[in-house]
């Protein structure tokens, strides 16, 4: 099969070549790639900036989540999960960041466990479909982890990312009040997904607009976690995804505060198909590429990232900024 493989750390170490095709193994499912889409963690992963986190043993196949067919079914498959050959599915392998069955998508097929997958959304396109699962799981998963409830205030920061964009959409489904932060071309785009209050990060201090929230869902880090912990009220969650919360400030405010990491889960993917076939979510893809492109696909993703709160502005780019995932075509 083609696949996508790096040979060493850097971008330039990226090559498209043939590489035996995996067999399903017990437990597993091998699947005919169609779609993967691209993930900024792989490109941080490709470059060594974070090896001591994450260190690669190569030769290493990128990409964290994919949809495609159901090529054979490997010994003690559930048949009740119907993952018959030929079934459209989607799903992820991006948990265990440094394990040596991390990654893998970029490529014509993929051995992966039978859990970590879900039949696909018939109301997705496989590209659609491929764009959904970390995101979708990491939003999902992480505002369960929060205990939110029908009724709460919510503050998500970052809700016009990917993980934010499917975080508003959760929250406003679960019946909470959704205030998200995002810079000024995005604010129409995150409340058009259900948030009653957007605030511009650029230019009001979001502890001056917003207080005693039953949860704060940080996808940013940095100062604005360390600003969070103010506007949670007693007994309020902080969760985050990108860097562990001070205990020391959690107790100092009598809130909890975690550090949370997405997990594969067929049955939340499977909860989440529910709820895109149902209108209930939409995924938003902002340009494919050949699998073979994959180096032009992880430049312009950078280049499309929004900027941070409190760091400059990103630079002009040829092409608008767009919402949604890059995705990498497979075939």
């Amino acid at each position: 099969m083609k696949a996508i493989q790096l040979h060493e750390y850097g971008f330039d170490q990226l090559r498209y070549e043939d590489v035996p095709t995996p067999q399903a193994g017990p437990g597993q499912v091998l699947v005919r790639i169609h779609a993967a889409s691209v993930n900024q963690i792989d490109a941080g992963k490709a470059s060594g900036a974070v090896r001591q986190l994450f260190p690669l043993t190569f030769p290493w196949i990128p990409g964290g989540d994919f949809a495609g067919t159901v090529e054979t079914v490997g010994a003690g498959v559930d048949g009740a999960l119907g993952f018959a050959p030929g079934t459209a599915v989607y799903g992820t392998c991006a948990a265990g960041g440094n394990e040596p069955t991390y990654g893998g998508a970029y490529a014509e097929y993929l051995a992966v466990p039978a859990i970590a997958i879900a039949v696909k959304p018939g109301n997705l396109s496989f590209v659609e479909a491929a764009a959904a699962p970390i995101a979708a799981l990491t939003a999902w998963q992480g505002l369960r982890a929060s205990h939110l409830q029908a009724g709460q205030t919510v503050l998500i920061h970052g809700g016009a990312g990917a993980v934010g964009a499917f975080a508003v959409q959760l929250a406003h489904h679960l019946g909470a009040r959704v205030i998200a932060t995002a810079a000024a071309p995005d604010l129409d785009f995150v409340r058009a997904l259900g948030a009653a209050q957007v605030i511009d990060f650029n230019t009001t201090r979001f502890e001056a607009a917003v207080d005693q929230v039953d949860v704060v869902f940080d996808l940013v880090g940095g100062d604005t976690q360390q600003r969070s912990f103010a506007v949670v009220k007693a007994g309020g969650y902080l969760v985050a995804t990108n860097q562990p919360p001070s205990p020391e400030e959690a107790a100092k405010h009598g809130i909890h505060a975690l550090m949370f990491g997405v997990q594969p889960s067929g049955e939340d993917l499977a909860h989440l198909a529910q709820l895109f076939a149902a209108g209930t979510l939409r995924v938003d893809v902002a340009r494919t590429y050949p699998l073979a492109q994959v180096g032009q696909a992880w430049a312009d993703s950078a280049r499309h990232l929004p900027p941070r709160p409190g760091s400059p502005a990103a630079p002009p780019v040829a092409a608008p900024k767009v919402h949604g995932k890059i995705v990498l075509e497979v075939g």
